[in-house]
């Protein structure tokens, strides 16, 4: 065999084996990343599970259990010390101690603004009236709803990048519609700056993805069937988040029955009653899971056709709105956005 045949039939060999030292050499300068699983409960009974890979598997659960802390001394209403429930309980302004209040603020007036007021952090009064907050009386007459609704109104909520005020003493806010949402972004953010980029958040079944697992693969999620029995669970879809935040909100969990007529917890800040909506389910991917979490409410109180206004003039946000047809058919309207990631499982279109 003469040099040049030896040579050829011998250079793939060598070849292989470079890309072999290669992988090798990368591998020890680029060791597996470790998956960590943290779960655990926030707000009271609120739980949360959060999953990442970095490369020393270092778990960061008691950091992540003091910033929710931290948090919810700053955004929890049901903490009597904490700065909302001071403002709430004072009579104009409150000067912000923390770094949350502002945000959650800021965010709140964006989604208010662009919905026409369906979201609305001021409507607490009445949801707690309806009987779906501390207070469990039901069925509020006339007269109360429209008492109540005097104190309606987040634009009677002033603030800027030091306080907050209010025009009225008796207004009081709460963002239970958005809180689970900020506090994903929250610890999301905290991981980040722990140099952790492939990481799935969820709390209370809201939830950001960023970056993919250890395998290459995207996160996948799934979004319930919004037609079966409270105790029931059905997947209508599973998704796949790529560096993406989604937010469900819907009424087929928080309602109850009295003499026959179904009250659902989802009240229209314009007229103090629960909705009577064919929308039953709001998905809403965002790239933060506060603003998915504020519009997932917004959609419930606009209903289908002026949630697709909204998302026509935002293309930022994608959804998976899941109503009753006229003859009472679940019918599915998925965003072209987010349309590649979903895989449909049960639904009729």
């Amino acid at each position: 065999m003469d040099l040049k045949n030896f040579l050829k039939r011998f250079y793939p060999i060598v070849l292989i084996a470079l890309v072999f030292v290669v992988w090798k050499i990368r591998q020890k300068d680029n060791p597996p990343l470790q998956k960590v699983e943290i779960s655990g409960t926030t707000m009271g009974t609120i739980s949360y599970s959060i999953k990442y890979f970095n490369e020393s598997g270092e778990n960061f659960e008691e950091e992540i259990d003091s910033l929710l802390k931290v948090w919810n001394m700053s955004l929890s209403t049901y903490i009597p010390e904490s700065e909302i429930s001071r403002f709430n309980n004072g009579d104009d302004c409150f000067e912000f101690e923390s770094s949350y209040f502002l945000p959650v603020l800021q965010a709140s007036k964006e989604v208010y603004d662009n919905s026409d007021g369906a979201f609305d952090p001021t409507v607490g009064p009445l949801v707690n009236a309806w009987g779906f907050g501390p207070d469990k009386s039901m069925t509020p007459d006339s007269s109360i709803v429209d008492s109540l609704m005097g104190l309606v109104g987040f634009n009677k909520i002033n603030f800027n990048e030091n306080q907050v005020c209010k025009d009225i003493p008796e207004i009081k806010l709460d963002f239970s519609a958005i809180a689970k949402g900020y506090a994903v972004d929250v610890v999301a953010d905290y991981l980040e700056t722990k140099g952790i980029h492939n990481l799935l958040v969820e709390i209370g079944g809201e939830l950001v993805c960023r970056g993919t697992k250890n395998d290459g693969k995207l996160w996948r999620t799934a979004i319930e069937d919004p037609t079966v029995d409270v105790y029931e669970r059905k997947f209508l879809a599973v998704v796949e988040l790529e560096d993406r935040a989604v937010a469900t909100s819907g009424n087929y969990r928080n309602y109850y029955v009295q003499e026959g007529k179904k009250y659902v917890h989802t009240i229209n800040p314009s007229t103090g009653y629960p909705i009577a909506q064919t929308l039953l389910s709001a998905s809403v991917f965002a790239d933060n899971c506060m603003i998915a979490d504020a519009y997932a409410t917004a959609f419930m109180v606009l209903g289908v056709e002026k949630s697709k206004l909204v998302l026509e003039n935002n293309k930022s946000l994608d959804a998976y709105l899941i109503y009753s047809g006229d003859n009472g058919e679940i019918i599915s309207f998925v965003t072209k956005g987010i349309s590649k990631n979903i895989e449909k499982l049960n639904a009729e279109n």
